[in-house]
């Protein structure tokens, strides 16, 4: 007895699958194609979205909108600053100087740095102008931050400026000062209204531009132009995007660290299984002997890869029951053909030593009842190798149990009743559909009866007969003969093996029965064998026959 203590050897496959595991390391890029695509895919996406946010924000237009609405207000208030020091009633001439000193007042106005002012008379003859280079405290917020250069901001920049060149390329025409652009403005304010525009300055960047009149009553006597700071908007624009480029860096760095995690929790346990695999395969390829490799269980995964590694757990461990099963069996096979090879070789060695015709004639039964033998045997053994790769090629179909069972009984009915054999058949009027092999499930029952009529006698009797119990039916085959030895109910059903009469000896290859319990268990169903007794307290009493109960799924 092994102590709970004890620990199974590692095997040579295991080391080398721990080996193996241990070289690739939690996080290998290089040797997981399938950790690579998932990190690049994810990388495509995040690259995608966030052109896509650079390309379609909608924050510029909101500074554009702002900026100029800013602008046509520090107009618009430079203006109402001008005609609160306008005469009423008197003349104004704002060139001479009758009524306000234009440059003065603008000289005392407080302005945001880099504001630019100009202030035009009715003939659009500038006759004051003011660039404001400096600013009270109160108006630090409205001035622009400084600009800083860094490589994202000089990137993004050159990108936006390639990207603007192939969207809108240029028309080949010089760019207009900014004191054209503002006169080109001057008419609307003229006819009192205010105007707002974009435009670029000589210097490529964009600059805001406001008009709007001076009036005296209902009379326009000038008109105050003001244009922002050269490249505020773009300042401000390649600010945002910065931020928004500082933010996908830190998202692509999360992206890739949960793409690994979740690579290795996908490509890593699939790794594993690979290798296990391909450690069996190529063992067997060197024709080595690593011992029986070991599908990882990963079985407490609740998804698709612990369903995978119970599968291939559940195949390795199908196929290696068939492995040793057919060890067994060829164990077995050589086993049973031994006994009539030796009794051949004896009884051939012994025939050209005797002279008398007698025991000729007795040793040539014996080899012929030995080449029988031989023959039944190969037969048996033929049928029940093929047995497993039938069973897993023929398509299953849905036939009627009850007349198949009809079929049966009427053929080897007449064949018992000519041996002196009572045959009762008792099966339901109604149909019994089961699915499965019609040919095989009938050589089990063909089994069942011939093994019943081969140990009856003359006046014995057998008797079939089918039920359906809910979502099973069960077939009896019965009979009244000698029964079964109580140390034989738990090997009848083993390969070769037989429990007959001395005269009998020979004629059974033992296969019958260890065949019709493969065939009923590759459907599904149960196969027993037990003894009739008069009454089941009692075991010792001497049965009345023997019975093999057959249960299917219906």
């Amino acid at each position: 007895m092994l102590g709970d203590d004890w620990v199974a050897p590692e095997t040579s496959a295991e080391v080398e699958l721990r080996d193996k595991r241990a070289r690739r390391g939690p996080f290998s890029l290089r040797a997981s194609p399938l950790t690579r695509k998932i990190i690049t895919f994810n990388l495509i996406a995040l690259t995608i979205l966030f052109a896509g946010i650079l390309y379609l924000n909608v924050s510029r237009n909101d500074l554009v909108r702002q900026r100029a609405n800013s602008l046509v207000a520090e107009s618009q208030l430079i203006a109402d600053v001008f005609e609160a020091q306008l005469p009423t009633g008197a003349p104004v001439n704002l060139a001479a100087g009758d009524g306000v000193q234009v440059q003065a007042v603008l000289d005392r106005l407080n302005l945001r740095n880099g504001l630019a002012v100009h202030v035009f008379d009715t003939n659009q003859v500038q006759v004051g102008d003011v660039l404001a280079t400096d600013q009270s405290p109160a108006l630090s917020a409205l001035a622009p931050s400084e600009e800083t250069h860094t490589p994202l901001s000089d990137v993004l920049a050159a990108v936006g400026k390639t990207v603007s060149g192939f969207l809108s390329p240029s028309s080949g025409t010089a760019v207009p000062s900014l004191e054209d652009q503002l006169r080109g403005m001057l008419p609307a304010a003229l006819a009192g209204t205010t105007r707002v525009q974009t435009g670029i300055d000589t210097a490529g960047g964009t600059v805001f531009s406001a008009v709007t009149p001076i009036l005296q009553g209902d009379t326009v006597v000038g008109v105050v132009a003001a244009a922002s700071p050269s490249g505020e908007i773009d300042a401000l624009v390649r600010s945002e995007r910065e931020r928004v480029l500082q933010l996908f860096l830190v998202i692509l760095l999360v992206s890739v660290g949960l793409s690994l995690v979740l690579a290795s929790t996908i490509a890593n346990p699939l790794s594993d299984l690979a290798a296990a695999a391909e450690l069996g395969r190529d063992k067997n390829a060197r024709r080595m002997n690593p011992g029986r490799i070991r599908i990882p269980d990963l079985t407490a995964r609740p998804d698709e890869i612990g369903r995978l590694s119970g599968a291939l757990r559940g195949m390795v461990t199908a196929l290696y029951n068939r492995i040793d099963s057919n060890e067994q069996f060829a164990a077995d096979v050589a086993h049973e053909i031994k006994n009539p090879l030796a009794s051949l070789r004896s009884a051939v060695g012994t025939l050209r030593l005797v002279k008398r015709e007698e025991q000729r004639e007795k040793l040539l039964d014996v080899i012929e009842h030995d080449v029988r033998r031989l023959d039944r045997l190969v037969s048996d053994i033929s049928n029940a190798s093929r047995l497993d790769s039938e069973l897993v090629k023929e398509e299953e179909e849905a036939f009627d149990l009850v007349r198949m069972l009809d079929n049966l009984n009427q053929y080897l009915g007449e064949d018992a009743r000519s041996k002196g054999i009572d045959y009762i058949s008792d099966m339901p009027k109604e149909e019994i559909q089961v699915t499965g092999l019609e040919a095989r499930l009938a050589q089990v029952f063909v089994n069942l009866i011939t093994n019943a009529v081969s140990f009856c006698e003359d006046g014995d009797a057998i008797r079939v007969w089918a039920r359906k119990r809910q979502s099973r039916v069960i077939v009896v085959v019965e009979d009244t003969g000698p029964g079964i030895p109580e140390e034989a109910l738990t090997k009848i059903f083993k390969r070769f093996y037989s429990q007959r009469p001395q005269e009998h000896f020979g004629n059974n290859s033992g296969l019958g029965l260890a065949i019709s319990k493969q065939i009923v268990e590759a459907h599904g169903g149960v196969i027993w064998a037990e003894n009739i007794r008069p009454t089941e307290a009692d075991i010792t009493s001497e049965p009345l026959g023997a019975r093999f109960v057959v249960g299917l799924p219906v």
